[in-house]
């Protein structure tokens, strides 16, 4: 299983890293579009939806990402602080899971949270890119470095069970030694930028770790109430292209929202 998790990670990786940094904007812009859309067609299965309503749910989220990169200017402001608003609740709903499961029966209900969630993650990955390929980099090199070093840790030296109502193989030892790791990866970043740390970037990385966290435990939430394992086929070893993303919605909101208190990269 790990093998093929590396397989089929090390190549993904390699061409995402090539589009970041030598692709125009646009086809940038576009490519990480396509990857949400990837994501909601897959969301609109955990929905409960068949094929034809879900190219329809996935006709209206395509308008919302165009309508968010022509109107993003006037949208940054407010979008990020409702995002972490709504992944609050969503995060309450991880903590009170089994109980709050009736919540997230309804279809149109989770139809919604899936705009709402894909949206702003997009706004996000665009305002981080528009700062330099750099800073997008950091805020994904932190999620990464948090969920690789959870898997890790979690194998070595998981004892005590995080949410075991939601995903059983997730330990405290193993978000310990993946906020270890993030932390690690952010003062890299900001040794490398020559941007100066202390406390606020220390608090800033801790709560984009935990983000990740949740944001991984909704999917899980998600799934179960669908009844499913993995969001997807796509990837083999590790499921569909949202079981990727999952971490990444609610930390890059976060990212953006902090990325005017932190210095211009050197």
């Amino acid at each position: 299983m790990l093998k093929q998790r590396i397989l089929t990670a090390v190549p993904l990786a390699a061409a995402f890293l090539a589009a970041l940094f030598y692709l125009p904007s646009s086809a940038f812009a576009g490519l990480i579009a396509l990857l949400l859309l990837l994501a909601g067609w897959e969301w609109g299965a955990l929905a409960g939806l068949r094929a034809g309503p879900r190219v329809a749910f996935l006709l209206v989220l395509a308008l919302l990402l165009g309508a968010l990169l022509a109107q993003r200017g006037q949208l940054e402001p407010w979008l990020f602080p409702l995002s972490l608003g709504l992944w609050a609740f969503l995060s309450l709903l991880v903590l009170t899971f089994p109980r709050s499961a009736p919540v997230l029966r309804g279809v149109g209900l989770r139809l919604g949270l899936g705009v709402l969630v894909l949206g702003p993650a997009y706004l996000a990955v665009l305002v981080l890119y528009s700062a330099g390929p750099w800073h997008l980099l950091w805020a994904l090199g932190v999620v990464w470095a948090a969920d690789i070093g959870a898997y890790f840790a979690g194998r070595r030296f998981g004892k005590r069970k995080l949410a075991p109502a939601v995903s059983p193989g997730k330990s405290w030892e193993g978000a310990l030694g993946g906020l270890a790791c993030a932390l690690l990866v952010s003062l890299a970043f900001a040794y490398a930028l020559a941007v100066p740390w202390g406390a606020p970037l220390l608090l800033f990385t801790v709560l984009m770790a935990v983000l990740s966290i949740f944001g991984d435990l909704f999917e899980s939430v998600l799934k179960r109430t669908a009844g499913v394992k993995d969001s997807g086929g796509l990837l083999p070893g590790h499921g569909g292209v949202l079981d990727r993303l999952d971490a990444l919605l609610p930390a890059l909101p976060l990212a953006a929202l902090g990325l005017g208190a932190l210095p211009p990269a050197a």
